[in-house]
């Protein structure tokens, strides 16, 4: 009932995290146009978009890489693997994980340190219109412990793949 509870929970925030990553996209889209519109047609070059459509990329990033892991989306090597039985993909999946897991930890344990010192020292862009880069090395960490939930939920699956008796 909690893990049904859970994996619903984790779905809805992945979908919405999906809706953000499609709004940034949007949002890349408009202002990048207006910046080259502002720049080369109007001569009058923009002090925030650029440094704000970069803090964009990151959160799409963020948001994106939880979301195309929960739909399968990454680009694969399907030479042999989609050959495979579900249950010797599951293996693969399986023994290959503990990178997964030490990538995600290194990234959470690091992310986090370097979110804690941009929030101490309220560290900002470098620019004219200073904008806020806490917010975005705070989304780092966050997103990768999000990636480490769904990490968790399909290895908990493929042991239960391998585990599970052929019929």
């Amino acid at each position: 009932m909690l893990s049904t509870i859970f994996n619903r929970a984790l779905d809805k925030l992945i979908e919405y995290m999906g809706v953000i990553g499609y709004l940034l996209i949007l949002y890349c889209m408009v202002f990048g146009v207006t910046d080259v519109f502002l720049r080369y047609v109007l001569n009058s070059a923009s002090q925030w978009i650029g440094a704000t459509i970069q803090a964009a990329m990151v959160l799409i990033a963020c948001v994106g890489g939880s979301y195309a892991l929960k739909h399968g989306s990454f680009i694969k090597l399907d030479l042999f693997y989609d050959n495979f039985s579900a249950r010797t993909k599951a293996i693969c999946d399986v023994l290959t994980s503990s990178l997964t897991f030490a990538f995600l930890g290194v990234l959470i344990w690091e992310g986090t340190a370097s979110a804690i010192m941009s929030i101490k020292f309220n560290e900002v862009t470098p620019t004219a219109v200073p904008v806020p880069i806490y917010p975005i090395k705070s989304a780092i960490p966050l997103a990768a412990f999000i990636v480490l939930l769904i990490v968790i939920k399909q290895f908990i699956e493929d042991i239960k793949t391998i585990i599970k008796k052929p019929q």
